[in-house]
């Protein structure tokens, strides 16, 4: 059975365009909520993209619903496939991954594996993914979702999500908490761009940091 619920709104461009600044690991640093699983990492070197999530779940070795969904597909959609589990089957080849460039995707965030990914690099699709396979889907017409609430590597994943990422990872933000997590990734980027170079002899890292002050305070006499 297929279900296959509405497009999410677009998001507004100040928002994807100011997540380009900003660094998923940076987020890390203070928002605990949104990180998949750190194996699900790029398969080759991708630039940093943000945009809204349009999720996919696929059961087994079924990729029918990936095929008609590309033709649903907007220019600056992020694709986040829930592959259900299966680590097995590669739902992303070479003929489909020409077919979401076309499309315009601004990359793809897979649970399992790719195939072909000298044919996704030599296409421009930015792809995240966790590893390669040599056996691939069908066209089966099992069953799949769309646009539905999906797990990606352990992380809760809502259409229309704010999906950024780049070769230092992935998070998936609420769209109404996105602007003001941005806003406060740049800012502690600014921060550490004027802080590393007072590191010195006399002024180490723990010392700007208060981490040697945490430390001492504790230390067993």
């Amino acid at each position: 059975m297929f279900k296959i619920r509405a497009m999410p709104e677009p998001l507004p461009s100040a928002i994807t365009e100011r997540a380009l600044a900003a660094e998923p690991a940076t987020i890390g640093h203070v928002r605990l909520m949104g990180f998949p699983d750190s194996a699900i990492r790029p398969m080759h070197p991708v630039p940093r993209i943000a945009g809204p999530a349009v999720t996919l779940a696929l059961p087994a070795a079924d990729s029918s619903l990936l095929h008609h969904a590309v033709g649903k597909l907007r220019p600056g959609d992020v694709v986040v496939i829930d592959r259900l589990g299966d680590r097995h089957h590669a739902c992303l080849g070479g003929g489909v991954a020409y077919a979401l460039a076309q499309a315009g995707v601004a990359g793809v965030i897979i649970d399992g594996p790719i195939a072909d990914p000298g044919e996704l690099r030599d296409v421009g699709l930015a792809v995240w993914a966790r590893g390669v396979a040599s056996i691939t889907t069908r066209l089966q017409g099992i069953g799949g979702l769309m646009n539905v609430p999906v797990s990606c590597g352990g992380a809760v994943v809502q259409p229309g999500d704010l999906v950024i990422a780049d070769e230092g990872g992935v998070v998936f933000i609420p769209r109404d908490e996105a602007m003001g997590e941005i806003e406060r990734a740049i800012q502690l980027q600014e921060m550490e761009k004027r802080g590393l170079p007072l590191i010195s002899e006399s002024k180490t890292l723990g010392d700007l940091t208060g981490a040697s002050a945490m430390v001492m305070a504790k230390l067993d006499q």
